[in-house]
């Protein structure tokens, strides 16, 4: 099945919209003033373009060790390394729509014993608790505007009732089991398929395991955030670190739930705004949002791409 889907045709149409987004962007770049861009480029230097990739080097890092830790708590254990080619992989089609491309690790995981419904439970587990992390750090920065407390307040309110449904696995059991003799054959399969990920996903969502992974999300992203804020810094901003790291997560938080590819187009237009309304002049702002989302987004992609074209490992999963 991995051998269909990375050959012929297939292939080469993940790639064609690879390169059109990276077309596209590059539209955006000028459109910002490639002269701003290159001149940011050249002001951060190779010294500091490697700590910016060193930063998003360890964003996948932390998050690799969460899924290993995800994979295990569901029954399975895959070889490191494969396991990581697998990962990154998944970034190599992040630039697909509402993050559906990441979901081709379950396509390399059936080789290795792990079913749909138990992968896609990683991945269901796995950016559930990123916007648990985004949003947390969204509040650092929005808690100290007053009129924005109640918005935060509600998406914690919110998190927490969507957290309390994942634990009550007798509630999902039963509905699931209603599902399957009330309704047709091709509705009841797709929503017992998804009530399937779901229970998968409540062996991840246990409090300690919460905890560990909300941990393990904030050093990642946090990271992140700080290659950002190091950017900034380079060209010359005054932007403190609390309203840095609010910037980049807030923009993040727009791009992921826009459901666009990989957040083109809806991050960067956020970045630059928020960036513009701190009274960082525009050409800054742009160069600065092209240079993180080049160290992040597309470092990830191309890092992804060359993870597609390594040989597999088919031996099964132990467990």
């Amino acid at each position: 099945m991995t051998d269909a889907v990375l050959s012929g045709w297939r292939f080469r149409a993940l790639l064609l919209i690879v390169l059109l987004s990276a077309v596209g962007y590059l539209g955006f770049s000028l459109w910002g003033g490639w002269r701003e861009v290159v001149a940011a480029l050249v002001r951060v230097g190779f010294v500091g373009t490697a700590i910016a990739l060193a930063l998003s080097l360890v964003n996948y890092g932390v998050r690799f060790m969460r899924w290993q830790k995800y994979l295990a708590l569901l029954g399975h254990r895959v070889h490191t390394p494969e396991s990581l080619r697998i990962y990154i992989a998944g970034f190599g089609l992040t630039i697909l729509p509402g993050k559906a491309g990441e979901a081709i690790r379950s396509v390399f995981l059936v080789n290795h014993g792990i079913t749909y419904p138990e992968s896609l439970a990683a991945f269901f587990t796995e950016h559930f608790t990123n916007l648990i992390v985004m949003l947390l750090l969204v509040a650092v920065g929005l808690w100290v505007y007053p009129q924005a407390q109640t918005m935060v307040i509600i998406l914690a309110v919110l998190i927490l009732a969507i957290l309390f449904l994942l634990q009550q696995t007798r509630w999902l059991q039963a509905l699931r089991a209603m599902v399957q003799n009330r309704l047709s054959a091709r509705p009841a399969h797709l929503i017992v398929s998804s009530l399937d990920i779901v229970l998968h996903s409540g062996r991840c969502f246990s409090l300690p395991m919460l905890l560990y992974g909300i941990t393990l999300g904030l050093i990642a992203w946090g990271a992140e955030g700080m290659a950002f804020y190091y950017i900034m810094h380079v060209l010359g901003s005054g932007i403190p670190v609390q309203v840095a790291l609010f910037i980049y997560s807030f923009s993040m938080l727009v791009g992921a739930i826009s459901f666009l590819p990989g957040g083109l187009g809806g991050a960067e237009a956020t970045m630059v705004a928020l960036l513009m309304l701190n009274n960082v002049a525009q050409p800054q702002a742009v160069a600065a949002t092209v240079l993180i989302r080049l160290a992040t987004l597309w470092f990830a992609v191309g890092l992804g791409i060359f993870a597609l074209t390594l040989p597999a490992r088919t031996a099964g999963a132990r467990r």
